[in-house]
C-alpha cells in the first residue's frame, strides 16, 4: 500500500505503465518462442501449456477456446462438488476454474512432466496432482462431477469404453461426466497423439448414451490464424443436465 501511495503522488502511473506494457511484451516474446519450440518442431508434447494461450497465443489469436472450455465445464458443477479431472494436462484448468467451485478437486495425468508442472504453478488448497494411467489406475471414490476435457480423442474406442465404464462407477448417483473434444477433420487426424476422433457428435452422443440415460453434446466452430476446429462439448448423467428445464441453476420464462 506504502509504494501504491507513493505512486500516486509522485505520478508515476504513467511510467509504471510503460514498464509494465514492456514486461508484457517480454512476456510475450518468450511464450511464442516456447509454442514455436514445442508445436512446430516435431515431435510435439502431448500436452499443451496454457500459460502460451495467457500470455501470448490469446492476444494474437483473439480465440478465446480455453476459457470457453473452463467456464462450459464450470456450468456443470454446482457449489461445493467433489471433482475428479482426468488427463488434466498442467493443471490449468483446475486451478482457474474448477477449484473456485468445488469443495475438491483430484487431478491426475499420466504424464510426469505434465504433473511436476502443475505442482509447480498452480497451487490450490482444494486440488490434489497426482500421476496415473486412467486405463489402470483411475482414483477411487464417489464424485459429483468427472471431467475429462481434450483428452478423450488420446484413447482408442475399446479403451474409451472401458475408461467410460470406470467414470460411470464412480460418479454419485446424479454425478456428471462432462469434458470437451474435437470432431475429425476432412484431412484427418489433428494431431498424431490422438488414437480416435469423433466424427461428428452424433457418434458421440451415441456412445455416451450406451451408459449414460441423458446426454448433451453441443457443437460450435472456432477460427483462428493457427487452426479451424469444430469443437464438441459434452454432458453425461443419469440426473439433470445443464439447460435442462428441471436444474436448479436456470430459470425458464
Amino acid at each position: 500500500m506504502l509504494a501504491a501511495k507513493v505512486v500516486r503522488k509522485f505520478n508515476l502511473l504513467p511510467a509504471l505503465k510503460g514498464v509494465n506494457r514492456l514486461l508484457r511484451r517480454i512476456d510475450a516474446a518468450g511464450h511464442k518462442l516456447q509454442f514455436e519450440a514445442e508445436w512446430r518442431i516435431p515431435p510435439p508434447p502431448e500436452w499443451f501449456d496454457h500459460l502460451v494461450d495467457q500470455h501470448w497465443k490469446w492476444h494474437v489469436t483473439r480465440n478465446p477456446l480455453s476459457w470457453e472450455r473452463g467456464v462450459i465445464g464450470m456450468m456443470a458443477m454446482k457449489p461445493g462438488c467433489r471433482v475428479l479431472d482426468l488427463c488434466c494436462g498442467g493443471g490449468f484448468f483446475a486451478h482457474h476454474f474448477f477449484s473456485s467451485k468445488a469443495a475438491s478437486v483430484v487431478s491426475v495425468d499420466f504424464d510426469s512432466d505434465a504433473i511436476a508442472h502443475a505442482k509447480r504453478n498452480y497451487d490450490a488448497p482444494n486440488v490434489d496432482y497426482r500421476r496415473c494411467d486412467i486405463r489402470h489406475d483411475m482414483p477411487e471414490g464417489e464424485f459429483d462431477n468427472v471431467v475429462w476435457d481434450a483428452a478423450i480423442e488420446h484413447f482408442t474406442e475399446e479403451e474409451i469404453a472401458a475408461i467410460l465404464a470406470n467414470i460411470k462407477k464412480r460418479l454419485a448417483p446424479s454425478g456428471t461426466l462432462n469434458g470437451y473434444t474435437l470432431v475429425e477433420r476432412e484431412t484427418g487426424k489433428s494431431l498424431a497423439h490422438h488414437e480416435y476422433e469423433f466424427k461428428s457428435k452424433e457418434d458421440l452422443a451415441a456412445i455416451l448414451k450406451k451408459l449414460f440415460a441423458n446426454v448433451l453434446v453441443i457443437e460450435n466452430a472456432s477460427h483462428d490464424l493457427f487452426e479451424d476446429r469444430r469443437n464438441l462439448y459434452f454432458f453425461a448423467s443419469d440426473g439433470e443436465l445443464p439447460f435442462d428445464p428441471g436444474w436448479k441453476n436456470m430459470v425458464r420464462l
